[in-house]
């Protein structure tokens, strides 16, 4: 088998490993597509986010580049009008019920969400959409680390690590639609569930939804 395949990405060629997603390979070449989602050591990517959307030559549709394995010869676009629309589209999705008080978010300036519009010239704030009225309470309990749920963009990072990384299963989601939400066993705050706070699930964290409490002075 050979040791890599060759694609063109936005009229470069690059080299990637076969098997290797499409997503993955642009990355490891700085070549950006935003994702929030994406998970690398995921075999089956549930490309939730609906923000990595390339065109294929030979494709008749965009594509999600996290689902999508490369292939010797593959021609690719990150940029066209169908793809930007698709990503302005579900970015701002994203943003109609995500607490957009940058200032006061912990992961200001090291955000996936300002990269994004940073990269892909979008707005942080759009007009659009009707925002999504939420009333979250921060769970603070935990000794280092808080979680703020009105930034989260339901990524799923926290609870893969949770889940696959340290096997203990201690968030996941819960109800469906727009009511989705990552929570705890019957709810509980995480203090008094079975985490251990371990924070793995804070340093995975794309957004400053989970974060590290302030030392105390």
């Amino acid at each position: 088998m050979n040791e890599h395949v060759k694609i063109t990405i936005d009229d470069r060629e690059v080299k990637a490993r076969p098997g290797q997603k499409l997503l993955w390979a642009a990355l490891e070449n700085d070549i950006f597509i935003p994702h929030l989602c994406a998970i690398e050591a995921e075999k089956r990517p549930n490309a939730s986010c609906r923000l990595c959307f390339v065109e294929i030559e030979g494709v008749p549709n965009p594509v999600t580049s996290c689902t999508k394995t490369v292939e010797d010869g593959m021609v690719v676009k990150t940029r066209s009008s169908r793809v930007d629309r698709l990503v302005k589209t579900a970015f701002e999705l994203l943003l109609s019920d995500h607490d957009l008080k940058c200032r006061e978010c912990p992961a200001n300036r090291n955000c996936a969400l300002q990269t994004i519009a940073k990269e892909r010239g979008l707005k942080l704030r759009q007009k659009r959409f009707t925002p999504v009225a939420r009333n979250y309470e921060t769970d603070d309990s935990p000794e280092e680390f808080a979680f703020n749920r009105s930034r989260c963009v339901l990524c799923g990072q926290c609870v893969w690590a949770d889940r696959r990384e340290n096997k203990i299963g201690v968030i996941g989601f819960a109800k469906r639609g727009i009511n989705r939400v990552v929570t705890t066993f019957q709810d509980l705050p995480l203090a008094e569930s079975i985490c251990k706070e371990c924070t793995v699930c804070v340093d995975v964290c794309p957004v400053g939804a989970l974060y590290y409490k302030e030392p105390e002075e």
